[in-house]
């Protein structure tokens, strides 16, 4: 008897979600932005894992792209609240630290 083979599925491509930045308006990877993220409680929060639940905004790791969104207040509408300066501070650290160092 013929052994009959099952044919294999092409290999399925995952989607990778988009998401928009607030600052530049760009569309980037989600893995490659900020989540800035006010729970159901109303607190502020940064979000590294991308599953917390409550609003978010997202934010490039372009260091202009962030003095932009802070001086023109444009994460806070994005919120729909007031952002303390300990969450400004926190996202600057890490938008300096995923940016390569000069020598």
């Amino acid at each position: 008897m013929a052994e009959t083979r099952k044919k294999q599925a092409p290999a399925v491509k995952k989607k990778i979600p988009q998401r928009r930045c607030v600052g530049c308006q760009g569309t980037f990877d989600k893995r490659d932005l900020i989540r800035v993220v006010r729970s159901p409680e109303g607190q502020i929060s940064l979000d590294f894992t991308g599953k917390k639940s409550g609003r978010g905004a997202y934010l490039c790791f372009n260091e202009a792209c962030f003095k932009k969104a802070k001086k023109s207040g444009i994460l806070a509408r994005a919120l729909e609240c007031e952002i303390s300066p300990e969450i400004y501070d926190a996202l600057e650290h890490e938008i300096r630290a995923a940016q390569p160092a000069e020598e």
